[in-house]
């Protein structure tokens, strides 16, 4: 999928509620999906929905999308990304445990501690150049 097909920013959509959709991103993450939304309110300010929509089966076999919605406002941004930021870190310090990635049909293992051993390992193979070492020639 390319973000071609999750963006619309060069069409204004208005949703249910009547407010302008802007722009819109969905990122598929297994069996869900979430869409992070932005919207004006009447008053042409800005904010956003992240949506998980995971779909599901009633009894009878017929699918059905179960959603869940958060609204984040412009003054929460900072305070929202500065705690997801601070409690993924806190996660992959405290439970470093493999996470399987859906990539198509491939299905890969991936333990971050030993990608920041791997990331690590290649920082040795950089030349250290200093900045007064680039103005002097050879001898």
């Amino acid at each position: 999928m390319t973000d071609d097909e999750n963006v619309k920013s060069d069409e204004l959509i208005m949703d249910e509620a009547g407010r302008e959709e802007i722009h819109s991103k969905a990122v598929r993450a297994g069996k869900r999906t979430y869409f992070f939304d932005v919207k004006a309110t009447r008053r042409n300010d800005y904010y956003l929905t992240i949506t998980e929509s995971k779909k599901r089966f009633n009894r009878d076999g017929k699918f059905f999308y179960e959603k869940h919605k958060l609204f984040l406002y412009k003054e929460d941004f900072d305070k929202f990304a500065e705690s997801l930021t601070e409690i993924i870190e806190y996660i992959r310090v405290a439970n470093p445990q493999p996470i399987e990635i859906d990539e198509g049909e491939s299905k890969h293992r991936v333990n971050h501690e030993d990608r920041a051993k791997d990331l690590v390992g290649k920082e040795k193979d950089f030349t250290n150049v200093e900045f007064e070492d680039l103005g002097e020639e050879s001898n």
